[in-house]
């Protein structure tokens, strides 16, 4: 096959740049082939290089007593002791989601979970935060079907328990939706595999499935806006295969044992072009691949096809050479294909051979850390309006409202199509807060949640940064965890447009702010940008992911409300409504400003919760929906009745104000709580009390089992 020549239109629809491919010739000193070409584009586009958010990504706090390895790796790691740690991270499948819904979801799932057993952990669990425009959109049912179905068929068929996630709906997602899945693994501390390559002349692997034509563009494709062409990128979208990754899991897990594997790298982004050059440009050495030696399904692959595939369920390894029957022999154990396709060299190249004839030649370290790196006019968001009045509305008809809506039903439609309980050790399952798993054989248990309130980042980012950040502590908390650290997915519309990438800066200011505050480094991430159709962005939506540890299960604060229990709210209310879900669902309004977070009132409050944990029967955070909502779903999930004492306002009740909890238990123990408060500095109030078969706020009520049918059947109602 002849390649094309090189044009100004085939580097344009390379997604390079004119000045990028300026510096393309200066580096080279001629002009690049078609493969070459195809290589700088896997490499420099957005969603391998960061070439625009790398400036901010530095200024988050990445470091602490419990980080073992923080970002830049497959996924980070954090100590857990016992010489255990916990590698997690959480990455974005966009673009191949709404394009092909089942696919693009399912291969999200397993690029995670290949990132996580990649660094020498076993995955435990998975979570998922998934974002769709409104329901009645035509493509919201096809989408919202076909990533819940492709997320529990990937995850359920590999054998991972998913517990937790989250699911909203804006109008804002009808051409983008968001896909960010999140994956976490138990290793040993120390025996953890790193990406950078060493030594020379060492064999470099091929392992896994066969390498096809699908995914052919993929990373490129995902640093684009979408546009009325959409249906032609179908062919970028990969297809994922549970059960072989399952087998290379259990390969790669085995080998490891070995003591063969000197680096490892799974092949996602741009496949076998971004893992080879990542691997040699960590190690500060060269590679060279001889393309004929790569198994392929497929007839007749060109150099260009084999090395921008993105192929799933493929993994390349450096190892020592006195190992390699043995290394071989596992593969063939587990029916894998296992082929030498190349060495490392101490030249700083990346050269590419295909039957005997050289197929680019490159200097490889200026493919990956020199990569451009931007750093974008950005426009501080204006600061919003002030909220404009809001009607009274009769509480419990508000509830309704809230509890009907898709954003704020019961969710049980998406996660009851995911296996929860697989392995045995899932202790909470989704629902309400975070999930908990326990360490198995012993007496931890690690928690999970994912938190982001896209409308307080649109509104305010610095204020939204903070409080997706304050969410996740706080869901942590109010199980007994103390946290860890976190995984950020950073999910914005284009970065070239001054108000978006001011929102990505204030995103980052205010995460940053909060993770050092709350002691929660940022281990690992990943930005997802160009989230925009027909140049129409997504609200901008930076999901945190985190992890807290529960030194013995014993500490776990359950969800053990019973008739007669007090409702406590501890933390400050002043009755904050701006950017509100009882504005956006009731009054279809989004004005006024997100809610400030006060963060040594929040570690403050959160210290407080665990250090009294053995008061609280139950615990919940006040998030969205206020205090109305979060009692609610405590008193809806015991399946008890709640009379608030008095007739609050609408402001006190729905009213989103953070660094709050809501906890139940007995009067001795709420009269122990409040003495304590007290001494503590930390602001406590009775709300009311659990008991009978209704909920009543004032003199307003409403039988709880038609509260809980609401609330039960309306998500299946909007997308059913």
């Amino acid at each position: 096959m002849t390649e094309p020549a090189i044009t100004p239109e085939l580097v344009e629809a390379h997604g390079i740049k004119p000045d990028e491919y300026a510096r393309i010739l200066q580096i080279l000193n001629r002009e690049p082939n078609f493969t070459e070409l195809g290589i700088f584009s896997a490499m420099w586009n957005e969603h391998c290089s960061y070439k625009s958010s790398k400036k901010w990504l530095r200024t988050l706090p990445t470091e602490g007593p419990q980080v073992i390895c923080g970002p830049g790796e497959n996924a980070g790691v954090v100590d857990i002791g016992d010489g255990q740690a916990v590698v997690f991270k959480m990455e974005s499948h966009n673009h191949p989601s709404y394009i092909e819904p089942y696919q693009g979801a399912a291969t999200g799932v397993g690029g995670i979970l290949r990132d996580v057993f990649t660094m020498g952990a076993r995955p435990i669990a998975a979570m998922n935060s998934l974002s769709f425009g409104e329901p009645p959109h035509p493509k919201t049912r096809q989408l919202v079907h076909g990533v819940v179905e492709g997320i529990g068929g990937y995850g359920n068929c590999f054998g991972v328990p998913t517990v937790g996630g989250e699911v909203r709906f804006h109008p804002a997602y009808n051409g983008n939706c968001l896909v960010n899945a999140f994956a976490a693994g138990l290793a040993d501390a120390d025996k953890i595999f790193y990406s950078a390559a060493s030594g020379v002349g060492m064999p470099v692997v091929y392992l896994g499935a066969k390498t096809g034509r699908d995914g052919v563009g993929g990373a490129t494709m995902a640093s684009a806006e979408f546009d009325d062409t959409i249906e032609e990128k179908r062919p970028t979208v990969q297809v994922g295969d549970p059960f072989t990754e399952k087998r290379l899991m259990e390969a790669c897990m085995e080998l490891m044992q070995t003591g063969a594997v000197i680096s490892i790298q799974d092949m996602g982004a741009a496949g076998l072009t971004c893992s080879a050059v990542e691997m040699g440009d960590k190690g500060k050495l060269g590679i060279r691949l001889d393309l004929e030696k790569v198994p392929v399904r497929e007839r007749n692959m060109t150099a260009y096809e084999m090395m921008l595939s993105e192929s799933q369920e493929r993994m390349l390894m450096v190892l020592r050479p006195e190992k390699e029957a043995e290394a071989k022999a596992v593969f063939d154990k587990w029916d894998l294909d296992f082929a030498i396709v190349g060495e490392t060299i101490d030249e700083d190249r990346f050269l590419i051979m295909l039957d005997g004839a050289v197929k680019a030649d490159l200097p490889l370290s200026k493919l990956s850390s020199e990569a451009p790196e931007y750093d974008r006019p950005w426009q501080e968001t204006a600061k919003a309006e002030a909220l404009a009045p809001v009607p009274q509305v009769d509480p419990v008809d508000a509830l309704k409202a809230l509890i009907s809506s898709p954003n704020y039903a019961a969710k049980q439609w998406v996660y009851e199509q995911y296996d929860t309980m697989v392995m045995a050790d899932t202790v909470r399952t989704p629902g309400l807060g975070a999930g908990i798993i326990r360490v198995h054989g012993t007496d931890k248990a690690l928690a999970f949640t994912s938190d982001v309130t896209p409308r307080y980042v649109k509104a305010n980012p610095v204020e939204g940064g903070k409080q997706a950040v304050a969410e996740a502590y706080r869901n942590l908390t109010a199980v007994g965890a103390v946290p860890l650290a976190t995984t950020d997915n950073m999910n914005f519309g284009n970065p070239e447009k001054p108000e978006i990438m001011g929102q990505f800066v204030g995103a980052i200011k205010g995460i940053g702010a909060a993770c050092s505050a709350l002691d929660m480094p940022i281990v690992s991430g990943n930005v997802s940008l160009y989230n925009e159709t027909d140049g129409a962005a997504i609200l901008p939506t930076p999901t945190i992911g985190a992890v807290g540890l529960i030194a013995h299960v014993d500490d776990i604060i359950g969800c053990d409300v019973r008739d007669g229990h007090e409702l406590l709210v501890i933390g400050e209310t002043h009755g904050h409504l701006g950017q509100s879900a009882l504005l956006a669902e009731i009054f279809g309004r989004e004005d006024g400003d997100a809610p400030a977070v006060d963060l040594a009132a929040e570690k403050r409050n959160g210290d407080f919760i665990r250090a009294n944990r053995k008061l609280i029967r139950a615990c919940t955070d006040v998030s969205d929906g206020g205090i109305a909502l979060a009692a609610f779903e405590l008193a809806e999930a015991a399946g008890v009745g709640l009379h608030m004492d008095h007739q609050h306002d609408d402001a006190f009740l729905f009213g989103e104000d953070q660094g709050r909890y809501l906890v139940a238990c007995n009067f001795d123990a709420a009269e122990a709580l409040m003495t304590a408060a007290g001494q503590a500095g930390v602001h406590v109030a009775s709300v009311g009390k659990f008991t009978g078969q209704s909920l009543r706020i004032g003199n307003s009520e409403a039988p709880m089992e038609e509260l809980s049918a609401l609330y039960r059947e309306s998500f299946a109602k909007a997308v059913g």
